[in-house]
């Protein structure tokens, strides 16, 4: 069987994103046929070779590619296991999910609410992610007053944060209570619709994700999951 870089080996196999799996050579976590694996490009032959990551070896042959949509909860964390005992996404899926190597693509935060991916494909979860793919992601945003004109100009034309000025966003104001605006934004910062309103005196009540590029959540009931179609998903890389 020919050979594949050890990094998409991993990835295709659903062990982890791009990222995690980055790491994880990085830190010197990984071993092919126990020697320290030193390049994300290793040369693996999954039908022969024993790969590793600390300590406990790992199946390469690829499985089923999953891709769920879920309308998180508030007061859920976006990861698959928490050291502080909080109910993550992992705990919102049914059963029959739980046994897949499922990740969430990206983050919400704990209060925020609405449509978040979780797959065992590591390369989708690379192009949803990568900031050179420039994903729109929309959300409905409940903020304290109403903007003025000149305020949604600030928002539209990239509004300068701590970690740097945002790429230019969409705002328009919505009448669905309790949300008053919805912003589309480009960009995946920590935090970064709330920091936008916040910095211009209008703190956050409630935020909502609704769409990532051409998927829209839709009439998904919150704590609800629905898996993706091959047309949805290749519609969510643009190529649909």
């Amino acid at each position: 069987m020919p050979t594949r870089p050890l990094i998409k080996a991993l990835t295709e196999a659903g062990i982890g994103s791009r990222r995690r799996m980055a790491d994880a050579v990085r830190q010197g976590r990984v071993e092919v046929n126990g020697e320290l694996a030193e390049s994300f490009n290793h040369p693996v032959d999954i039908s022969k070779d024993r790969v590793a990551i600390d300590g406990r070896t790992v199946d390469l042959k690829p499985g089923e590619v999953i891709c769920l949509m879920l309308n998180k909860p508030a007061n859920v964390v976006s990861t698959v296991s928490d050291e502080k005992g909080r109910r993550t996404v992992l705990d919102v899926l049914p059963e029959k999910y739980r046994r897949h190597r499922l990740y969430p693509v990206g983050r919400l935060d704990i209060d925020t609410t609405g449509l978040l991916l979780l797959t065992n494909d590591g390369d989708l979860t690379y192009r949803l992610t990568h900031p050179r793919f420039e994903h729109e992601k929309e959300y409905l945003v409940q903020i304290k007053g109403r903007l003025r004109a000149e305020e949604i100009r600030r928002l539209e034309g990239g509004i300068r944060l701590e970690d740097g000025p945002t790429h230019p966003a969409s705002v328009k104001a919505v009448p669905l209570p309790p949300f008053n605006y919805s912003i589309t934004i480009h960009e995946g910062r920590k935090r970064q619709v709330r920091r936008m309103f916040e910095r211009l005196g209008h703190p956050v009540l409630a935020l909502k994700r609704v769409r990532i590029g051409g998927l829209d959540l839709g009439d998904i009931k919150e704590g609800e999951v629905r898996r993706l179609t091959k047309k949805e998903i290749e519609v969510l890389l643009g190529q649909g």
